[in-house]
């Protein structure tokens, strides 16, 4: 599958169906050799993004805003290839947001508070030097901004 093909599906997929593809496409190039709970982390700050707004309505928007996540910085051409790794990022990106669907009090929040994160063998972002939540392993998890749901 070629990550073109799939961002100009989610166009026309109703929702709930085209934000669960666009999280399992960002999970899938951000975080597909990664472990279960780097991949869980990572779909954490996409849908707590989403939740404040700040970068669109919805998880498509928010994975694609300009230099945000994989689906932006990678080439278009990118082919998902590794069908083992494209079904676990399907299922960690579904089991998150059944997660997040839960009351703030009641979900497991694996980077809590995180708002951006970083593979330092591939980035070192100016704000690199904000509050880091954790590391797992090949990224390093920040509070970068305090991340509000909107109201």
């Amino acid at each position: 599958m070629k990550l073109a093909w799939i961002l100009w599906l989610s166009q026309f997929l109703p929702q709930p169906a085209a934000d669960s593809l666009c999280l399992s496409t960002t999970v899938y190039l951000e975080a597909r050799n990664q472990s279960l709970q780097g991949q869980q982390a990572v779909a954490e700050v996409a849908l707590r993004r989403k939740d404040s707004g700040l970068w669109g309505d919805s998880m498509c928007d928010v994975v694609t805003a300009r230099k945000q996540f994989a689906p932006t910085l990678v080439s278009p051409n990118t082919r998902l290839r590794n069908l083992d790794a494209w079904h676990r990022s399907v299922n960690v990106a579904l089991d998150a947001e059944r997660n997040w669907a839960l009351p703030v009090g009641q979900r497991k929040e694996i980077v809590p508070g995180a708002s951006h994160f970083a593979a330092h063998a591939i980035a070192r972002p100016s704000w690199s030097n904000a509050y880091q939540v954790a590391t797992i392993g090949d990224h390093t998890f920040y509070r970068v901004q305090r991340l509000k749901p909107r109201t």
